[in-house]
């Protein structure tokens, strides 16, 4: 899936998640499809509630290939007004270079994000997050310890880990490491942008 879809259904995530999506036949599509794998759509069905069923979808979807955008949008029959949504924003949406994007003052990069900061970067992340707290030096305990503490709200575990980070590293934890981590996971740079406005 190439950037533009990813970064298209990370932005309207939870507005997906209303429409429930899951319980018509848009899952039986996608696995006919070849999209979904037998052990995808199990994992999706065992979820507990339909809106956790969509997230889990919604998860699964960007690392399906290149055709997985085209043929959600196909399955997507019964929500001709969800699919007419999709269509235009993909239109609106357009790739930016990186090259093309503003540079950050040097100034900023080497100062601390502030917790509104780390507040707007916990609601455009997806499941990457955990990937980039990795990469800034949290291990896998403190990734767990940061979902227990917040098992029912994303938002607040990545959040947390990022607060985390930011604690022990003190002024070494910079926005600029902050960026270089992103970039390695191949986190969509609007996202910093997005952070920083």
């Amino acid at each position: 899936m190439d950037t533009r879809d990813k970064q298209l259904l990370r932005s309207l995530r939870l507005e997906l998640c209303t429409e429930v999506l899951v319980d018509g036949v848009v899952i039986q599509y996608l696995y006919q499809e070849g999209i979904l794998t037998d052990s995808h759509v199990q994992e999706i069905k065992s979820q507990t509630t339909s809106q956790r069923r969509t997230m889990m979808l919604l998860d699964i979807l960007p690392k399906r290939g290149p055709k997985a955008f085209d043929v959600f949008l196909d399955s997507l029959q019964e929500f001709p007004w969800v699919k007419e949504k999709l269509m235009v924003k993909r239109k609106e949406m357009t790739i930016q270079d990186p090259a093309a994007i503003t540079e950050i003052a040097p100034c900023i990069l080497k100062t601390s994000p502030t917790d509104q900061q780390l507040n707007k970067l916990g609601r455009r992340l997806g499941p990457e997050w955990e990937h980039v707290v990795l990469c800034l030096g949290l291990s896998h305990t403190d990734i767990y310890r940061c979902k227990v503490n917040h098992p029912h709200n994303l938002q607040s575990q990545i959040v947390a880990a990022f607060v985390l980070w930011r604690q022990r590293l003190g002024k070494k934890a910079t926005i600029q490491s902050l960026q270089a981590s992103l970039m390695a996971e191949e986190v969509d740079p609007s996202v910093i942008q997005c952070m920083l406005e």
